[in-house]
């Protein structure tokens, strides 16, 4: 049987980001449903669950208290359970350092947070119809940073 939806998971402690995320969802014509998560511990806790339905794509802050995104992004990729999850980076960050760090941790995708509403559902529109498993069938880091 076939989802209706895609489900989303953002993991981010910036509230202000979690609400624009989300309205820009609520503003697509995509199917979707959005969950959001304070920090890492938080998404790690709800991801660990027996029946926690899992993402088809997980949106990662880098920056967040008690459990950053690398340290999540970690524990995700540890575990087989979660292979089948695309791992965007949406950071406010866009360090070179990052961005390899990341990379090279196995996220499928690098996202400068958009400071432009507009820009944002450009953004996550074209991420989540991104065709993942061609996406990332020649992962190379031409095509893991997303640029608008």
């Amino acid at each position: 049987m076939e989802k209706e939806y895609i489900h989303i998971i953002l993991a981010d402690d910036d509230e202000d980001d979690r609400l624009f995320f989300t309205d820009a969802f609520s503003e697509l014509k995509i199917s979707t449903k959005v969950q959001t998560f304070n920090d890492g511990v938080e998404l790690m806790d709800y991801l660990n669950q027996e029946d926690a339905i899992l993402p088809e794509v997980l949106f990662l802050d880098l920056n967040m208290p008690r459990k950053n995104g690398l340290e999540a992004l970690h524990e995700i990729k540890s575990n087989p359970k979660f292979d089948n999850i695309a791992i965007a980076i949406y950071s406010t960050s866009s360090s070179e350092e990052h961005i390899e760090e990341t990379f090279v941790s196995g996220a499928n995708i690098y996202i400068k947070k958009p400071s432009d509403f507009n820009t944002l559902k450009k953004v996550l529109s074209d991420v989540v119809t991104i065709n993942w498993q061609y996406h990332t069938s020649g992962l190379n880091k031409d095509n893991f940073l997303l640029r608008m």
